[in-house]
């Protein structure tokens, strides 16, 4: 049996939900890309010629092995080539998030990059001091779930209840929720403590490509800093 307090927790937490699915795939500048730690070249294999995402610190006349055919680097974009697109999304193989990242000319698409998205996120993160995502982040699947909490549990108040600062929360996190399209906030809000801290137990799910985006992922870090 539930306990009186699980009981009360599990009806009085406030849920907010944008319906829908995480985002199938956003797409990306080619500066993305090298915010990922990634450069966008050409490189030749005899008289074929292909497109790759590599780990930046390469040269034109380098050389590497894909695949088990040796490719010669030809060119390193700073623009995309006219008429491509890139796109990213996150695939699951076996309970790990994959980075997926292709690039596209009108029907055409060409995968240029997979890896674990994991560390790549991290490295990000933590390029641009979204320290409060860093804290917060808790799993990574096709969405994310951020969790933050503080101070013991109580009686979870009303939304009528709520303080400035957490009715301000949930008003920029809709906000963003309807940018990426998809999330889900739950927030048990118990009050302050003795020392004007607030006590509140937070739970976000947001899609996992979105945090890959400098613009998205620096709201949700500025959001999530409300709860100091």
């Amino acid at each position: 049996m539930l306990s009186e307090h699980k009981r009360k927790l599990l009806l009085d937490t406030l849920v907010f939900e944008t319906l829908g699915q995480p985002e199938k795939e956003r797409e990306f500048k080619i500066k993305s890309l090298k915010k990922w730690g990634f450069d966008l070249l050409s490189a030749k294999s005899g008289e074929k010629s292909t497109i790759f995402a590599l780990s930046e610190g390469k040269s034109v006349g380098d050389t590497f092995t894909q695949e088990n055919s040796q490719y010669t680097i030809t060119e390193i974009f700073k623009e995309l080539p006219k008429n491509k697109k890139i796109f990213a999304h996150i695939e699951m193989m076996e309970g790990k998030a994959y980075l997926c990242v292709d690039l596209r000319e009108d029907e055409q698409t060409q995968e240029i990059l997979r890896i674990e998205a994991g560390e790549i996120l991290l490295a990000f993160l933590h390029k641009h001091k979204f320290v409060k995502i860093i804290e917060a982040l808790h799993d990574i699947g096709t969405a994310a779930t951020l969790i933050k909490h503080h101070g013991e549990e109580g009686k979870p108040l009303s939304f009528e209840e709520l303080p400035p600062v957490a009715r301000r929360f949930l008003r920029e996190a809709k906000k963003i929720e309807k940018e990426m399209g998809f999330g889900r906030v739950a927030l048990a809000y118990f009050g302050e403590n003795k020392d004007k801290k607030a006590r509140f137990h937070l739970n976000w799910m947001v899609p996992t490509i979105a945090l890959f985006d400098e613009h998205i992922a620096q709201k949700i870090d500025k959001t999530l800093a409300e709860f100091v």
